[in-house]
């Protein structure tokens, strides 16, 4: 089990890797689509808290 998982990180490592070495403007691109994705799901957590704490109404 932890041969497999470790065969799985180096081919994902590997794949970056070649992401970025044939189309680093691409790969920015991804980098930035997943920074928005955490910024958008740790602003709807922040939401839903707030949310919560002023009592769940509307």
């Amino acid at each position: 089990m932890v041969q497999t998982k470790k065969i799985g990180l180096f081919v994902v490592v590997v794949f970056v890797l070649y992401v970025i070495i044939t189309d680093p403007a691409k790969a920015a691109d991804y980098v930035q689509i997943g920074f928005e994705g955490v910024s958008t799901a740790a602003q709807s957590i922040g939401d839903f808290m707030t949310w919560v704490v002023n009592g769940g109404g509307n």
